[in-house]
């Protein structure tokens, strides 16, 4: 499926300096056709969750250039907010918050997306993860259910962000 042998590297709160930058370009990349303006919010939210301590990144290289990304960080115990959608919810609690996945256009549907994603999750000691997925996109939804994740309800986090499905999965990944 895919073309070329990908480097997937792994990076921590500790790099955030080091690979901003680059999570930058790849995502104006990945959304310079359709930029929104709550997209263009986008380094605050690389930054909020980059000063998480838990924070996990993983980057996609094609030789030395940065094709895609994902990122998360744990939530915060006793703030699982996706608990809401589930009655009852599960008995498992620790959460891993998976925030951004961005894929430049030129490396989509040749697997790289399904490569970060089992990367970021690849050892995490969470019970479950937890995403959100924009509901006018029902192809990326269809791509994370074919991961294991289910829709459990729906969320608008931000007065102008979009309405989002939220999603989780019991870790790891099938």
């Amino acid at each position: 499926m895919m073309t070329a042998i990908l480097d997937v590297r792994h990076y921590t709160h500790d790099d955030l300096a080091q690979i901003r930058q680059t999570i930058l370009n790849i995502h104006a990349d990945a959304y310079a056709d359709n930029m929104t303006e709550f997209d263009e919010r986008f380094p605050w939210f690389v930054d909020h969750w980059g000063g998480n301590p838990g924070f996990a990144c993983v980057i996609a290289y094609d030789g030395d250039q940065a094709i895609g990304f994902a990122y998360g960080a744990p939530a915060a115990p006793e703030r699982e907010w996706w608990r809401e959608h589930l009655d009852p919810a599960p008995e498992k609690h620790r959460t891993f918050s998976y925030s951004e996945l961005a894929v430049h256009p030129d490396w989509r549907k040749k697997g790289v997306a399904d490569r970060l994603s089992r990367a970021l999750m690849d050892g995490r000691d969470e019970d479950l993860a937890v995403l959100l997925v924009d509901v006018d996109h029902p192809r990326v939804q269809a791509l994370y259910e074919s991961w294991g994740y289910r829709k459990v309800g729906e969320r608008q986090p931000f007065p102008d962000s979009p309405v989002y499905a939220v999603m989780i999965v019991e870790l790891p990944l099938p």
